[in-house]
């Protein structure tokens, strides 16, 4: 029996039944009982920014309206990150991931790609790393593809401006090297990546889900806490296109809570989520 919750908005079981049943076919992430007070909370500034008092109403919308399926995805995105999150991943691509590559790439090309890079602090992360690498290599054609299924927040890892506290954790070294302060009123307390290290990234939006465009194989892949969301046979055939789109040499790294035990035997766990294809 459908219940009606008692908060600002009606809000019914059917309700939410029928929002994971949208996220689940549109994005492949699965929606448990114990989300339902974050779909609320996040949906319902949507239903005030619209004017629209039930939910049942909003869903009825979504059927016509593929602007507002744009941004009711967005709104049920997480989109938690840092730079340098997870360091060990870094280290290893600087110490060893890298190295070995170089030794194996005659046309001195990289190709990696940061698949869920939310607001762009990974993908950065990615080409300071690269760069420092590489300090011998500065002839080498290195490009990052960093793709987010949220749009919104593309766009602003697009831009590469973030407050003073995103970068905290970012050593005294690499900011001065690689951010630029805000000046003016408008600008204080903001830090600007420099340009050096947009011109190797390409931003796109990308449903995992849906077509992927790239023609070519990746070396790297970054795909980190983004299959928490998804079932086993969601994960299984996601990890299995990764390594149809990963080079023979190439390396995946996963989030921290995150394995591919019981998932996919075309990759080897070399070190703490740290993967290498084998298949």
């Amino acid at each position: 029996m459908a219940s009606v919750y008692e908060r600002e908005f009606e809000f019914s079981r059917k309700d939410f039944e029928h929002i994971r049943d949208l996220v689940g076919d549109r994005t492949g992430i699965v929606l448990s009982d114990h989300k339902i007070d974050m779909v609320y909370g996040r949906l319902s500034r949507r239903l005030r920014q619209l004017g629209i008092t039930k939910f049942a109403e909003y869903l009825s919308q979504l059927e016509s309206d593929d602007k507002e399926l744009v941004e009711f995805t967005n709104a049920l995105t997480t989109n938690l990150t840092s730079f340098f999150r997870e360091p060990h991943h870094f280290e290893f691509l600087k110490g060893t991931g890298l190295p070995a590559l170089l030794k194996g790439r005659p046309d001195k090309k990289l190709r990696i790609w940061s698949a869920g890079c939310s607001t762009g602090e990974e993908p950065y992360t990615i080409a300071m790393t690269v760069k420092e690498a590489l300090v011998s290599h500065a002839n080498w054609d290195v490009k990052i593809l960093a793709t987010d299924l949220d749009s919104n927040v593309v766009n602003r890892a697009k831009a590469g401006i973030y407050s003073q506290d995103k970068v905290n954790g970012v050593d005294q070294a690499r900011l001065k090297k690689w951010f630029r302060k805000g000046r003016g009123d408008s600008h204080e307390g903001q830090m600007k990546i420099a340009t050096e290290l947009q011109d190797m990234i390409t931003f796109k939006q990308l449903n995992l889900m849906h077509d992927w465009p790239m023609g070519g194989q990746f070396d790297v892949i970054f795909c980190r806490n983004v299959v928490i969301y998804f079932n086993k046979d969601t994960q299984r055939e996601l990890f299995d296109r990764y390594a149809d789109y990963l080079a023979d040499d190439g390396y995946l790294f996963v989030g921290h809570s995150e394995s591919l035990h019981k998932v996919s035997e075309r990759f080897k766990l070399i070190g703490k989520t740290i993967y290498h294809k084998v298949g």
